[in-house]
């Protein structure tokens, strides 16, 4: 099985080590194509009006200069072009991807790119909590299991599979839940306003820390109580009951009010 790991926070990114460990406890046949710096928060970007630039490290290690998503698809395209990849891995991300942070996260926008292109692709994460060391043993313990139980049980050709690991001890991992996408009732990205050395005001995204208080079933909730969380996410946005809502008022008009 041929196994292509990427991520959002560099190829020099520590999680990409835990990745790479995954992948090689599953397969001999493992690659990393990853962007050249990271990209965390660029969602699905790709970088249209720069060009790209490969660099290769060794024959199966390569950075690309843009996007998550640009990888993959440099990876793809220019790079694995005797085989393509049997399984995209993105990750593993240093902070969590729950919730509406799926949305930007270039983690999981790897993963759609992979699965955009045919392959079965999963993003995986490693929530924080707390300032302390990141736990990089707990994906790195329970990372391989769960992709070959994922890989036997087979997932939709649509879909992709986000895993979240707690910010615990791999020991301290209660157990493993397929949840849904949860939503955070408090907002926590702010704008913090500083000075430069020049009198320059210049502002810097930071999080309050402020957990939500989320039902059960969700993402949010297995990761605060210490559970693997497993989501399988697509990219089917339409609103089933508001598009049925707006049909009723607007199909057929075309005055305005």
């Amino acid at each position: 099985m041929r196994i292509l790991c990427s991520n959002d926070d560099g190829i020099h990114a520590r999680g990409l080590e835990s990745l790479v460990k995954i992948a090689r406890a599953l397969s001999d046949d493992v690659w990393v194509v990853a962007p050249q710096d990271e990209q965390s928060g660029a969602a699905r970007a790709l970088t249209l009006a720069h060009p790209l630039r490969i660099r290769k490290y060794d024959d199966r290690r390569f950075s690309v200069s843009g996007t998550p998503s640009d990888a993959v698809l440099m990876a793809m395209t220019k790079v694995l072009t005797d085989k393509k990849p049997d399984l995209i891995l993105s990750g593993v991300n240093n902070g969590q991807n729950i919730a509406e942070d799926v949305t930007v996260s270039g983690t999981v926008a790897a993963a759609f790119q992979g699965m955009s292109m045919g392959v079965p692709s999963i993003a995986l994460s490693l929530a924080r909590f707390s300032r302390e060391k990141a736990r990089w043993a707990s994906p790195e313990a329970h990372g391989a299991p769960i992709v070959e139980q994922l890989l036997k049980a087979g997932w939709p050709k649509d879909v992709v599979i986000n895993v979240n690991f707690p910010d615990r001890a791999p020991e301290e991992i209660t157990a493993v839940e397929v949840t849904s996408q949860g939503h955070r009732d408090a907002y926590q990205l702010f704008a913090e306003e500083r000075k430069d050395l020049r009198g320059g005001t210049y502002y810097w995204y930071g999080y309050s820390g402020e957990l939500s208080n989320p039902p059960e079933g969700t993402d949010l909730k297995a990761i605060y109580e210490g559970r693997i969380s497993i989501t399988p996410l697509h990219l089917a946005l339409t609103h089933v009951d508001a598009h049925a809502s707006l049909s009723k008022s607007l199909n057929g008009s075309t005055k305005s009010a």
